[in-house]
């Protein structure tokens, strides 16, 4: 038992939650999750990404990610305004560090979604974060969801599989790994986790 002496209050532990980032590879079912959790947990606060995509039908700048152009986010990486960024299918996206750092300091959780190479900068910046994996049941469950999709050609799709091996080898980087068995299973436990409950 700590021993507090007379007179003196005891040092509060660090207030501001840590900051927990999602991770694991494409097709394990991050988007998902993170969808039903915020279902029923709204004051979850999702990182909004920065991106050079152009917006599809029905997406709003602000809300699904801010829409920047290549300049803008050369600028955003040349003075260390992102947590994390990263190139994907010929765009880049990435985690606005500012909007982050206020949503923690003011008590709040945050989560991010994002990929290895993301979760592995968001590790050097801020070490204290705390990293999750999402893991498919099996490699053979992964593969099922990464073709059974039917919208990309046999190519893209062997590319995501090389992809998917190697991010699964890097389950040991990260802190928590979770096997995504069940929807409604994983979101609780990473609010637990998140203790957001």
């Amino acid at each position: 038992m700590a021993v507090t002496p007379r007179g003196t209050t005891p040092e509060p532990p660090d207030a501001r939650p840590r900051l927990t980032v999602l991770s694991g590879p494409s097709g394990v079912g991050k988007s998902t999750v993170v969808a039903h959790m915020r279902k029923e947990h709204p004051e979850v606060w999702l990182s909004v990404s920065a991106t050079t995509r152009k917006p599809r039908p029905g997406e709003q700048h602000g809300v699904h990610y801010f829409f920047v152009t290549d300049e803008e986010m050369d600028k955003l990486i040349a003075n260390g305004e992102l947590l994390e960024w990263a190139e994907f299918a010929g765009n880049r996206y990435g985690t606005p560090r500012a909007a982050v750092l206020e949503r923690l300091d003011a008590g709040e959780s945050v989560l991010l979604e994002i990929d290895l190479q993301g979760a592995r900068q968001v590790r050097e910046s801020m070490a204290e974060a705390h990293l999750v994996f999402l893991a498919p049941p099996s490699w053979e469950e992964l593969v099922r969801r990464l073709t059974g999709r039917g919208t990309e050609p046999p190519e893209v799709i062997e590319r995501r599989l090389d992809a998917a091996k190697i991010e699964l080898a890097a389950e040991p980087e990260f802190d928590v790994t979770l096997v995504n068995t069940s929807v409604e299973d994983v979101a609780r436990e990473l609010l637990a986790l998140m203790d957001v409950v």
